[in-house]
């Protein structure tokens, strides 16, 4: 089971880790989009937020790949791979194979490693004096 796991992070690491980098550098052609999937990525990339997700895929992919601080880059990763889900429900349902590909890597690798995030679910944190 190791080397599924291994296999898991690492492939969903250089996902995001190499689309993260397309967004700075764009080596890998986009068809042109209308439209509100369109206007919505015209958005994100005029103002700039772009390279923010850009960003945040690159560190999280990396932390994967070098298997470096698992938990941080997983906890990265999951806003951006919620966020490609929804807009791949809600705008442009065509595509969204590496979505859904993202998505079972992803919760297979938070599943291995819940023990890690369990503390996070803690109901009543009490703040102790150190």
């Amino acid at each position: 089971m190791k080397i599924v796991v291994v296999i898991a992070r690492v492939l969903l690491g250089l996902m995001f880790a190499i689309f993260g980098l397309n967004g700075f550098l764009n080596f890998l052609p986009a068809p042109p989009l209308t439209g509100v999937p369109g206007a919505f990525l015209g958005a994100l990339i005029t103002s700039h937020y772009a390279y923010l997700v850009c960003a945040v895929q690159v560190l999280g992919g990396l932390l994967l790949v070098v298997n470096q601080f698992l938990p941080l880059g997983l906890a990265l990763l999951a806003p951006v791979i919620a966020n490609i889900v929804t807009y791949h429900l809600t705008m442009q349902r065509s595509g969204a194979q590496l979505a859904i590909l993202a998505t079972i890597l992803w919760v297979f690798l938070a599943w291995k490693f819940h023990a890690y995030f369990a503390p996070l679910a803690t109901r009543n944190a009490v703040l102790t004096d150190d």
